[in-house]
């Protein structure tokens, strides 16, 4: 049986040549898009959105290469560049109506909001991000014994073939191995949900390992290229973290405040997945966000 978030349309929407994401829309008002991290799918959302919904439209896709989204091609690492993937975004928000909207990611989804708003600043009002670093920075700190928590980041960042077959050998082992050494609370994942993330990312390694492999080649040159000439976020950002520095030796509200102008930086007790076992503690500060006013060029 294929899950699906209560009360919510679903429906696949075109973004590109080639390329149609699985949508989930609910409620009504001021648009908000949010989107998944790894290794889950719109799902992850679920509670946070029904929330949301209450007095606005809440938009949540698979991004490209996740769920039931499309999966092109990695035929060179612009196909699952946070540019193109946040390219995607703006297309399906445009394409439901949405001219404007907030955002807001987690894990490899907040990567693709934050390029979003550094690449459409004219779109996205408001930006949260749950739980990373930008790619340019995350590959800064990850140094050392410490970096071993991010093994799967190095793994996948290899040349094509080698990181495909090793994570096809034993999928569920290497996928599940995420959905338990990053919840804090067990229950906050249930078997049918965790059964659906696993299926998922079954049928889905050559698109998660290219999704990974860009953000090790092309993201990095894209953050590069707005660090050395000052662009960052301009609408107000909000920041949902754990407390890497503690375990990595790195400020992360200053590592933050170099990319936003308008920064809410949150450090907090919730595991990796706190959509999942904080929902209402997310949606509390996405609200938060949203109150937030939004200047625009040329206003005061």
């Amino acid at each position: 049986m294929t899950l699906t978030i209560p009360g919510f349309d679903y429906q696949r929407v075109t973004v590109a040549d080639g390329v149609s994401l699985n949508v989930a829309v609910g409620g009504s008002g001021a648009p908000i898009v949010l989107l998944h991290g790894f290794p889950q799918t719109h799902l992850c959302w679920r509670q946070v959105a029904a929330d949301l919904a209450a007095d606005h439209t809440v938009i949540c896709p698979d991004l490209r290469g996740y769920g039931d989204s499309d999966k092109p091609d990695d035929v060179d690492d612009s196909v699952y560049s946070k540019r193109t993937m946040a390219a995607d975004i703006v297309a399906l928000g445009r394409a439901l109506g949405f001219e404007r909207f907030a955002l807001a990611g987690h894990d490899r989804g907040a990567l693709v909001a934050i390029r979003a708003g550094l690449d459409h600043p004219e779109v996205i009002t408001h930006l949260a991000s749950l739980d990373v670093l930008p790619t340019l920075d995350m590959w800064e700190v990850m140094q050392g014994r410490s970096a071993a928590v991010g093994f799967h980041l190095y793994l996948m960042a290899q040349a094509a073939g080698l990181p495909e077959q090793l994570i096809a050998g034993a999928p569920d082992v290497f996928f599940g191995h995420f959905l338990d050494a990053w919840t804090q609370d067990p229950e906050a994942i249930p078997a049918d949900i965790r059964a659906a993330y696993l299926a998922a990312s079954r049928a889905a390694i050559p698109s998660i390992v290219a999704d990974y492999r860009a953000s090790a080649t092309i993201d990095v040159e894209h953050d590069e290229t707005d660090r050395s000439t000052g662009n960052r976020l301009r609408m107000p950002v909000s920041v949902l973290q754990q407390d890497w520095g503690a375990a990595l030796g790195f400020d992360a509200a200053g590592i933050w405040r170099g990319w936003a102008e308008n920064l809410t930086h949150a450090t907090v007790p919730w595991g990796h997945f706190m959509a999942e076992e904080a929902p209402a503690d997310v949606a509390k500060a996405l609200r938060e966000l949203l109150t937030r006013r939004v200047v625009r060029p040329g206003q005061q």
